[in-house]
C-alpha cells in the first residue's frame, strides 16, 4: 500500500536526540532557542515561540493577542475541529464564514460580511492542505474593521503569498510539527511574529506565565505549560534544513499528478493562483464519487485520505451555531487527498494516476 504520509527521521535526526540526551537539558534548552530562532528567520519574521503542538500555538497566539470571553473570531467551518477549539480554549467564540471552493480557504467576501454583522475581534485564516488563503484581502478586511489577523498555518511550511512566506501576513502565524505535516518534531508548534508585544505575551503564557526579565518563581499572568522539549527542539532544527528539498518534492509530485489527472472527467484537481505557492502538505481533488474512489484506490493498493469528512459546524461540540456554508459543505462531501509525500518514487506517483485512470466510475 502506497501510504497518504510516510514522515521521514534520518541519522542527523537521530544524532541531534542523541546529543541532547549527553547535554542532559531536556526541556526548553538551546536547541528550542535555536530552533526559534532559525524557523523565525525562514518565515522572515522578527520572532518564533516554540509551543508543545499546533493547537497550543493557535490558543497562545490568542492569549498573547489578548482574544479571549467576550470576543469573536472569524474562521473557517472547512479545517480540522482544533481551529475552532483553540478560539474556545481562550475563551472567545468562533464564527464560521464559508469558504473557496476552488481553493478551500475562506472566501473574503462571506469573511467581510461576518466581521462586520458580529463586530468581530480577529480573522482566523486556515492555509489548508498547503495552499495560503486570500491575505492581502483578509489583511484589508481586518484592517478595515480594526481587528486581529491570525493565521493557522500548521499545513503551510514554506508557503508564499506574493513570494512572501506564510508567517508574517498577519498579527501571528501558528504552525504544527505533527508527524504527517510537510516537517515535523514528532509533535510541537510554533508562533511567529513581527510584534514584540504578541511575542512578549506568547512566551510568558507558554511558561506558566512566567516574565523572563523577573526571577524564576515571579508570575506576572496566568498561563499554562506548553513548552517544547529539546528534543523536539532538535530534530526540529534538522527537519528545517531538509523542508526546501521536502516541498519541492512535493510540488514536483503534485505537478505530475494535476499533468495526468487534470482531464479526467469527474475529477476536480488543486488550483494554485498565481499570486501564491502551494506547498502541499495535501493533494486534494473533488470527486462526486469520492467514497466509490476512495475504496477502487484502496484496492488498488493507493492510500487516500478524506480531509475533511464533516465540516466543524457539523461536529456535536458546534453543531447549535448558525452557518451557512454551502461551499464548505460541498467539500466534505467530495474531497478526497492522494499521496503527494516526498517519500513517493517516480513508479508510486504513476501508480497512484494509474489507480486513478482505472476507475470505472469516472
Amino acid at each position: 500500500m502506497i501510504p497518504i504520509a510516510n514522515p521521514e527521521f534520518g541519522d542527523r535526526e537521530k544524532q541531534a536526540v542523541l546529543d541532547v540526551m549527553d547535554s542532559g537539558q531536556f526541556t526548553d534548552g538551546p536547541q528550542v532557542r535555536e530552533f526559534e530562532a532559525e524557523f523565525a528567520e525562514f518565515c522572515g519574521a522578527s520572532h518564533g515561540v516554540a509551543t508543545t503542538n499546533g493547537t497550543t500555538a493557535l490558543q497562545t497566539a490568542f492569549e498573547a493577542l489578548d482574544i479571549g470571553e467576550g470576543d469573536v473570531v472569524v474562521t473557517s467551518p472547512f479545517s480540522f475541529i482544533a481551529s475552532a477549539n483553540a478560539i474556545r480554549f481562550a475563551g472567545a467564540t468562533p464564527v464560521f464564514a464559508d469558504i473557496d471552493l476552488a481553493t478551500y480557504n475562506l472566501d473574503p467576501h462571506s469573511t467581510e460580511a461576518l466581521v462586520a454583522e458580529h463586530d468581530a475581534d480577529a480573522i482566523l485564516a486556515v492555509h489548508l492542505f498547503g495552499l495560503p488563503a486570500a491575505m492581502g484581502e483578509l489583511r484589508e478586511i481586518a484592517d478595515a474593521h480594526d481587528c486581529a489577523l491570525v493565521e493557522d498555518a500548521a499545513q503551510a511550511h514554506g508557503a508564499a503569498v506574493g513570494g512572501t512566506r506564510v508567517g508574517t501576513l498577519g498579527d501571528a502565524a501558528c504552525f504544527s510539527f505533527y508527524p504527517t505535516k510537510n516537517m515535523t518534531t514528532g509533535e510541537g508548534g510554533m508562533v511567529t511574529t513581527d510584534r514584540d508585544d504578541v511575542a512578549a505575551g506568547a512566551t510568558s503564557f507558554v511558561n506558566h506565565g512566567r516574565d523572563p526579565d523577573r526571577p524564576t518563581y515571579e508570575h506576572t499572568r496566568m498561563g499554562h505549560n506548553f513548552r517544547l522539549t529539546s528534543f523536539a527542539g532538535a530534530i526540529g532544527r534538522v527537519q528545517l534544513d531538509r523542508l526546501p528539498e521536502y516541498n519541492e518534492s512535493r510540488r514536483a509530485n503534485a505537478a505530475r499528478l494535476s499533468e495526468a489527472l487534470s482531464d479526467l472527467d469527474g475529477i476536480e484537481t488543486p488550483v494554485e493562483p498565481a499570486d501564491r505557492r502551494h506547498v502541499y502538505h495535501q493533494y486534494t481533488i473533488r470527486c462526486e464519487e469520492r467514497d466509490a474512489l476512495v475504496d477502487h484506490l484502496e484496492g488498488s493498493g493507493v492510500g487516500a485520505g478524506i480531509y475533511y469528512p464533516q465540516p466543524i459546524h457539523f461536529q456535536p461540540p458546534y453543531e447549535d451555531s448558525e452557518v451557512t456554508a454551502p461551499a464548505a459543505e460541498y467539500a466534505a462531501e467530495s474531497v478526497l487527498s492522494l499521496p503527494v509525500h516526498p517519500g513517493l518514487t517516480e513508479a508510486d506517483v504513476e501508480t497512484v494516476i494509474d489507480a486513478a485512470y482505472s476507475y470505472g466510475g469516472t
